[in-house]
């Protein structure tokens, strides 16, 4: 008989301290400075996810200022090249030109140079 009071008696035991622990625990969550303490945290918790989202934006923003740079550097570049490859023909023509105008007028001074011989 000992035996079985003593595990009844430690069974009562641990549900008296469950019990206890439970009554506890509902007392800790009814406590104003630990509701105060949670709605501290959820503000603290607010105000990383704003920052978070501000700098994600912030980089965002970065990355499309950089990509319109980098577009319009782009642009330049390409239209850089055009106008030096136009510079360049236009350079070559006016060489080419310069050329057939010094011939000619080589051409010319042995013409002029033969007229005199003749007369």
């Amino acid at each position: 008989m000992k035996i079985d009071t003593d595990f009844t008696d430690r069974r009562q035991a641990a549900k008296d301290a469950k019990a206890a622990l439970l009554e506890k625990a509902k007392a800790k969550q009814n406590d104003p400075a630990l509701q105060a303490r949670r709605a501290e945290r959820a503000a603290v918790v607010a105000a990383r996810e704003e920052r978070e989202a501000a700098k994600r934006q912030q980089r965002a923003e970065e990355q499309a200022r950089l990509k319109a740079e980098q577009e319009a550097e782009r642009v330049a570049a390409a239209e850089l090249a055009a106008q030096s490859a136009a510079s360049e023909q236009d350079r070559l023509i006016a060489k080419a030109l310069a050329d057939q105008a010094a011939q000619k007028a080589k051409r010319d001074a042995r013409y002029a140079a033969r007229q005199q011989r003749k007369s």
